[in-house]
């Protein structure tokens, strides 16, 4: 059965659519991966393909991106024993789920002893579709042509990456996060959506610029979700295709692309200008709040 959930809910008439004792830290216990490398892969945790470090990269100014501190992933559902132990091996404090109540429902997380859940549902003011709306179209390749076709389905994503920006929810929720990402002591932290590439996308395109990331990295990272969600749901788009679907759609549903980011960072610097102001008065998050977030992410 094909699961999918959108990014963002669409209008319905647009879309009827820790190893036990003997655990180990973080520092002395995860494979050294290169800046935006599958994480989830590394440690054979095949449900979260798109679990990555924020860390790594470098600054404009030449500075680094600590590592360790901030995680982006997808959905931790299903997770075997064996998974579990695996995920415990970064020792994450707090676990930050960006999706909605009803996907939490659907597929709640399963986390290691002593994670903090925190629900920050970015959509809570959206207008919602429910994500079976989706499903049927899925199973029903002419229909979702005729409905997502043309350029159709890539419009509602763009709409939705605006509204990351631009949705009172959004602000919150991205204020929420930020300001417990630069809390030292309950670090490490992870924060995920569906497939960790749309919501959890903005998050760490975000939180990349406002530490001075150069553009093209950023995107450069946003993209890598290709990467690892596509090949997830390989099975599900071969059988779209064959059964008359346009791979366009299916391609747009399970992966990311450029516009889409560019799109956000466009509502952005429509509304503010730069990430600064964004962080700022779109957050609320001040010149001294953004200045810890440096301090703490950020080393020379």
């Amino acid at each position: 059965m094909i699961r999918v959930w959108l990014a963002f809910p669409v209008p319905a008439a647009v879309l009827i659519g820790v190893l036990g004792s003997c655990a180990r830290t973080p520092e002395d216990s995860l494979p050294e991966l290169a800046p935006g490398q599958s994480l989830g892969i590394a440690l054979d945790i095949t449900t979260v393909p798109n679990l990555r470090d924020v860390g790594g990269y470098e600054t404009q100014d030449g500075a680094t991106v600590v590592r360790g501190l901030a995680y982006r992933s997808d959905t931790f559902n299903p997770m075997s024993a064996a998974d579990l132990r695996r995920l415990g091996e970064i020792g994450l404090k707090q676990d930050f789920d960006l999706r909605t109540k009803a996907e939490v429902e659907a597929r709640p997380d399963e986390l290691p002893p002593g994670v903090q859940y925190t629900l920050l549902n970015v959509l809570a003011d959206a207008k919602s579709a429910a994500p079976a709306e989706l499903e049927t179209l899925m199973h029903d390749p002419k229909k979702a042509n005729e409905v997502l076709g043309g350029g159709k389905i890539d419009s509602l994503f763009i709409q939705g990456y605006r509204e990351f920006v631009s949705l009172p929810s959004a602000k919150q929720s991205y204020r929420t996060l930020f300001l417990s990402l630069s809390e030292r002591e309950k670090l490490p932290a992870v924060f995920h959506c569906t497939t960790g590439k749309d919501r959890t996308g903005w998050a760490s395109a975000a939180l990349l610029s406002l530490l001075g990331v150069p553009r093209e990295t950023v995107m450069a990272d946003f993209l890598r979700s290709n990467e690892y969600v596509l090949p997830q749901f390989r099975k599900d788009i071969d059988g779209f295709v064959a059964a008359g679907g346009d791979s366009t759609i299916a391609l747009a549903i399970f992966g990311v692309k450029k516009e889409y980011l560019d799109a956000s960072l466009d509502e952005m610097e429509k509304n503010y200008g730069t990430v600064e102001e964004y962080f700022s008065k779109g957050l609320g998050i001040d010149a001294a709040g953004q200045a810890a977030l440096r301090d703490l992410y950020l080393v020379k």
